[in-house]
């Protein structure tokens, strides 16, 4: 066997071994603390008119619901319990349901004589926008399989039924190079960025694109995030026209 050979083949196994599963490390808790933290500071700076409680209120409460998470899991996650797993619920869907409330209330701030802060509200759409991003990935992984915890530290047999169908998840039957990253060859599970993506890509495409919905509530969230994209979309489209007009 030539060097090259054994150089590929050596990618391989490693490529086949190189997930948090196979020694139950856990996912990295920063990438999640970055997210969320991102999403709060979003919030904070979004115009007046677009908050329905005063500014500080929900970042404190939302940095008070993300702290325990930190101390039961600082770096990796792979302990879980009842309490730890209702705040970090509690935690996304605080932060959704505010950012639904922003876009309804954009929504009327562009249609209403307020419309003539153009530029102001135009950022403060994209700012909805990129939360709303934020937020649906932070759910899906939430949701998915049972969450961050469970996708590393139950055995394949015992998680629940997945939310979402990867393209990992069926390439196990496909040429090599791609098979040995599969979810059957490597035990491959997916972490907080493929959820992002997934996110990103139903927020600008409006509807699924290489990772598909299988349970009811992954679609329910799925569409929500689409018709919110959708709307802030149009919203933005109309403005902008509006204003060239002038």
């Amino acid at each position: 066997m030539s060097s090259a050979q054994r150089s590929v083949n050596d990618h391989r196994a490693k490529a086949r071994q190189r997930f948090a599963r196979h020694d139950r490390r856990g996912e990295a808790r920063l990438p999640a603390v970055l997210a969320t933290l991102a999403a709060i500071l979003l919030y904070l700076v979004l115009p007046e008119q677009l908050l329905f409680v005063p500014r500080f209120v929900l970042p404190a409460l939302e940095v008070l619901l993300l702290v325990p998470l930190i101390a039961v899991n600082p770096r990796r996650m792979t302990r879980q319990n009842r309490f730890s797993r209702l705040v970090s619920l509690t935690l996304v869907a605080l932060i959704g349901l505010s950012n639904l409330v922003s876009l309804g209330l954009l929504v009327n701030a562009l249609v209403t004589s307020k419309a003539q802060e153009g530029g102001p509200l135009l950022l403060a759409a994209l700012q909805v926008w990129a939360t709303g991003i934020i937020v649906f990935g932070l759910a899906f992984w939430e949701l998915d399989r049972g969450g961050p915890v469970v996708r590393t530290q139950a055995e394949r047999s015992e998680l629940p039924l997945a939310d979402f169908r990867f393209s990992q998840d069926e390439n196990d039957d496909a040429i090599e190079e791609v098979a040995d990253g599969s979810s059957r060859t490597s035990d491959w599970v997916p972490t907080l960025m493929d959820y992002l993506y997934v996110s990103v890509t139903n927020s600008t495409a409006f509807s699924p694109t290489d990772t598909m919905p299988l349970s009811t509530r992954a679609k329910a969230l799925m569409a929500i995030e689409s018709i919110a994209a959708l709307i802030t979309s149009l919203l933005v489209i109309a403005h902008a026209v509006g204003v060239l007009d002038q």
